[in-house]
């Protein structure tokens, strides 16, 4: 093992492989970034758990962010029940079997068109205790180039154009929603900002809330917090609201590494290395993004002496995680570590092909402390089948 990747990761030896670990002093450092906008500026940023939810380190959060953001049934109720604070509430559409445990999850409730509003207004007017509702508006502006995950690209079924807003159908609504963003930094915000004045300025100011949902890389080296703190300001004191982010990576990035082990070598024109980790089941956005992830201690092909096709556990033909080079061969028992495999890896991870879930685990820095929290096992397979 690479002295230098044992003094970044002191754990590497002594966790299962392969398993997702959290650095809870990395967190911290992303926390203390996100309170400053909210102490500058009183917005409040929450939790999107479609980005990260791991609950055992709720509480670290929770002692900063006032809320989470759910977009299920399971998510409300895991906001509730393990974060606590606000619990907002977005989905594409309501099932009428659902929403009235839904209600009982819900601070804020999001609706994804005035059809839905109608549907289940009434409800809502009727529930015990007060929720606060709010319309998504698609601003039809976007910077996002994939379009899998572009929010406003062409025929979005997410959000209500302005062609198709209805001004008379506002009453009992608090709040506008938007989510254009996707790993980006504030001058994206800024744009979408002014198409969402243009658009649905005049309605804001009757609000009491905006949500500018997430997408937002707040705690990236690069971010222009300067920026994205004068747009908050004048956002609030524009429409005079309350501005929420609902950001999921930001909290999460680079908090988490995964790390595999290597299996076996074998030879086909190249070297290719086959890992107990798999990029279908485990890090699944390495195939949909696509994108190629770090990996400590290596390179791109070429760079250094010996270069390897890295394959992954199961037996999908195209689970390949990508080429790589190395200083020294790789043998069998070799350990890798991933880098950034904290958002979107535990939320969207499977078990295709019968290939067992990586263990989680935290590591304090401060105390040299690892902790093995969830270990996953024959069970969690077989229960999600009949």
């Amino acid at each position: 093992m690479n002295s230098d990747i044992l003094t970044k990761f002191p754990f590497v030896v002594r966790v299962p492989t392969p398993s997702y670990v959290c650095d809870t002093g990395r967190l911290a450092a992303n926390l203390e970034v996100l309170d400053e906008v909210q102490r500058r500026t009183g917005a409040k940023i929450i939790l999107a758990f479609k980005g990260f939810a791991m609950w055992s380190l709720f509480p670290q959060i929770r002692a900063v962010l006032p809320g989470a953001s759910a977009s299920s049934l399971d998510e409300a109720r895991l906001a509730a029940e393990e974060f606590g604070g606000e619990v907002h509430v977005y989905c594409p559409a309501y099932r009428e079997e659902e929403f009235a445990e839904m209600l009982g999850y819900a601070d804020h409730l999001v609706f994804n068109s005035c059809n839905q509003w109608e549907r289940f207004r009434d409800r809502v007017a009727a529930h015990s205790r007060p929720v606060s509702c709010g319309i998504r508006v698609n601003p039809e502006y976007s910077e996002v180039d994939v379009d899998l995950y572009n929010p406003c690209s062409r025929y979005s079924r997410l959000g209500v154009t302005s062609e198709h807003f209805r001004p008379e159908r506002l009453a009992g609504l608090d709040g506008l929603h938007f989510h254009a963003l996707c790993e980006q930094n504030a001058d994206a915000l800024a744009g979408t900002l002014t198409a969402f004045n243009e658009k649905f300025g005049q309605w804001a100011r009757g609000m009491k809330w905006i949500n500018f949902g997430g997408g937002h890389h707040i705690t990236r080296s690069d971010y222009d917090r300067e920026l994205l703190c004068r747009l908050i300001d004048d956002t609030q004191q524009r429409y005079g609201v309350q501005v929420y982010l609902e950001p999921g990576e930001a909290i999460a990035l680079n908090i988490g590494v995964l790390v595999a082990r290597v299996l076996d070598i074998v030879e086909n024109e190249i070297s290719i290395a086959i890992l107990d980790t798999s990029a279908a089941t485990h890090m699944p956005d390495v195939l949909e993004m696509p994108y190629r992830p770090e990996i400590f201690g290596a390179g791109e092909p070429g760079r250094y002496p010996y270069t390897y096709r890295l394959g992954g556990l199961s037996c999908l033909a195209g689970d390949i995680i990508g080429d790589y080079s190395f200083p020294r061969p790789l043998e069998p028992g070799q350990r890798l570590v991933f880098g950034d495999m904290a958002h979107y890896t535990m939320v969207k991870n499977t078990t295709f092909n019968g290939v067992r879930l990586p263990s989680i685990a935290t590591y304090d820095p401060a105390a040299d402390h690892l902790e093995v929290v969830r270990r996953f096992a024959y069970e969690d397979y077989r229960n999600r089948l009949s």
